[in-house]
């Protein structure tokens, strides 16, 4: 096995085993469950972790160099209008095969598929485009930051209830495997047009971008087009006694997931295509390195998606309802907090941030900490998520106090862990929040008899939302050791009054 691929695998491994192995607890302890029903599961996160494997490296492979292509090439240009409606394009077509993305649609009963997801690319392509002038002109990304969560915030009073949780959803989505290096590789590019000393460091803040535009599109979609409430049907998972029944389920889906990745991965092979015939810039073992990478991504998004849909998210839901029919409802809170708890600490993308926080103050906030911070904000993150379910506590109650809390905290910590955090937003709310996470939720709100729409979505928002205040904290401790015991701290670490940014990449 190519060695790449096996890290990948590796780190696909790390992501679903534990959830895995709390669902198989779950079911030996309060929920027990069909013998062929497990073997769905099981077999459905087989093929998740193939299917993320082949994916993240397809996308390493293929999306990496083609962002940092187009964003060279945009330097060369130095065209305006060409630079934002480019970035406007691509920004929309590869939001369009963000896998994620495309499992919150399925979730959503309110709204049609296509719908929603060209809402949510068209968000990102329009406000990648604004974060490349905010590059090109050197604005503060504080202050747009605030100006946009501002805006965000009035777009909510004024957009349906029902919408306000889908909303915020769709932002914590959009920042995976697929968006994430082409974004990251762009914003070098686009940097590269400046030249004064700062223009390398405002490559960062790209992904937070792409997160608050879906979040503002889909809420004025809300306003403009209310949809009115929807039903959720309830789970039906197919009685099952055999492993060949059980691979049948999944042989027969496996075609309608194919074409649903070509349909969605050919525009931004199209660009591939038309780019390198003008340009002439890959060379050829290069150009077959990249064809390769899109076989992987498309490929590994067909096994990713046949087998969410078909084996880990059903069982997800159905887990979810008989948890609160089978149990007190209450149960589902632990539970919750257990699985956000291990999810964010088997994230990769997770795992490079605390590392390049440790390294970015030389040892003075450790990745162990950072580590327990991260794990602990996103568990009662979740556990917050699963009252909601249970109390039907309006999403306006957590979610606006805690993104006041994230800007004010901007004003006291040290500019390196705003760009940090608020680009990490979206890293913690990985493929399992809404492969599982989100599922879990849908089943218990539906098996409590609560507004599914509601009440169950908004579990990746705030998960989404846990970084962004845990990063800025750990920045606090790190400010309050400077200036308590600077000595401490060595000469290379970032200083408060430090403008630099350091870029992460999500793997």
């Amino acid at each position: 096995m190519n060695k790449k691929l096996r890290e990948k695998i590796e780190e696909s491994v790390s992501s679903v085993v534990p959830i895995t192995a709390i669902v198989l607890a779950l079911t030996v302890v309060l929920v027990p469950m069909e013998t062929g029903t497990v073997l769905l599961f099981l077999t459905g996160a087989v093929l998740l972790i193939l299917g993320m494997g082949l994916f993240q490296l397809g996308a390493e492979m293929a999306m990496t160099p083609l962002g940092e292509g187009i964003g060279t090439q945009l330097f060369k240009v130095r065209h305006l209008p060409v630079t934002l409606a480019l970035c406007l394009v691509m920004g929309a077509l590869i939001t369009i095969a963000e896998p994620d993305l495309q499992v919150l649609a399925n979730q959503v009963p309110s709204l049609p598929n296509a719908t929603l997801i060209w809402t949510v690319a068209l968000g990102v392509g329009v406000f990648l485009a604004l974060a490349a002038v905010r590059i090109l002109f050197g604005i503060p990304l504080r202050r747009m930051l605030w100006v946009l969560y501002g805006l965000l915030f009035l777009l909510s009073l004024a957009a349906p209830g029902d919408f306000l949780s889908v909303a915020f959803d769709s932002g914590g989505v959009t920042t995976g495997p697929m968006t994430v290096p082409f974004i990251m590789a762009l914003g070098v590019g686009l940097s590269a047009t400046r030249s004064d000393k700062n223009g390398a460091d405002d490559s960062f803040g790209l992904v937070a971008f792409s997160s608050v535009g879906p979040i503002l599109m889909v809420l004025l979609l809300g306003i403009f087009q209310n949809p009115g409430e929807a039903s959720y049907t309830t789970v039906d998972i197919p009685h099952l006694t055999t492993t060949q029944e059980v691979v049948r389920a999944f042989a027969r889906e496996l075609p309608h997931y194919g074409k649903e990745v070509l349909s969605s991965v050919a525009p931004v092979l199209g660009v591939f295509v038309v780019f390198q015939v003008l340009t002439r810039r890959y060379h050829r073992r290069q150009l077959m390195k990249m064809v390769v990478g899109f076989v992987y991504t498309i490929v590994g998004l067909v096994l990713f998606l046949t087998g969410v849909n078909v084996g880990f998210a059903p069982v997800g839901a159905l887990l979810g309802q008989d948890l609160v029919s089978l149990s007190s409802p209450w149960a589902l809170v632990p539970v919750g907090m257990l699985i956000g708890y291990y999810i964010v600490k088997a994230e990769p993308a997770v795992q490079l941030l605390n590392h390049q926080v440790e390294d970015l103050t030389n040892g003075a906030v450790s990745r162990h900490a950072m580590n327990l911070c991260l794990s602990v904000g996103v568990s009662v993150s979740v556990g917050l998520a699963m009252v909601r379910v249970v109390t039907g506590l309006h999403l306006y109650w957590i979610l606006i106090p805690g993104y006041l809390l994230a800007l004010v905290l901007t004003r006291f910590v040290p500019q390196v862990f705003v760009g940090i955090a608020f680009d990490s937003g979206g890293v913690a709310s990985g493929p399992m929040t809404s492969t599982f996470l989100l599922p879990l939720s849908i089943g218990a709100c539906a098996g409590v008899g609560g507004n599914v729409v509601t009440d169950a979505f908004g579990v990746v928002a705030l998960v989404a939302l846990a970084p962004l205040i845990a990063v800025q904290v750990m920045g606090v401790v790190y400010a309050r050791r400077l200036r308590l015991a600077p000595e401490d701290i060595p000469e290379t670490a970032a200083r408060p009054e430090d403008d630099e940014i350091v870029e992460w990449e999500e793997e």
